[in-house]
């Protein structure tokens, strides 16, 4: 293996309104910490936190530690806005409501 060989990756982010992939060049054992550093996407998106956000790769969540692979693509995620049973038990209840207050036809 020569010295300092680089392997390209990409580091992606997505907002509702946005989705931001940045290709990158590390080097052979870098970490999905060292790719995330690189590509800049800290100063672009200051709302992200690595000690918060998970990340992953390809959609597995991965800690920051991970070793990358050439054309991995490390994913960097949001928390999510609302708890995804809670909102499913809250239409529901909206839809047995609704059921109960319609007249028999």
């Amino acid at each position: 293996m020569v010295e300092n060989e680089t392997i390209q990756v990409e580091v992606a982010y997505a907002k509702p309104e946005t989705q931001v992939i940045i290709p990158v060049n590390v080097t052979m054992g870098a970490t999905v910490q060292d790719a995330i550093r690189q590509s800049g996407i800290l100063e672009k998106f200051p709302e992200i936190d690595l000690a918060q956000n998970k990340v992953g790769i390809f959609s597995k969540i991965v800690p920051v530690e991970t070793i990358l692979q050439e054309k991995d693509r490390v994913e960097i995620y949001r928390g999510l806005l609302a708890d995804p049973k809670e909102s499913r038990r809250a239409r529901a209840d909206k839809k047995t409501r609704k059921e109960e207050s319609d007249p028999i036809s």
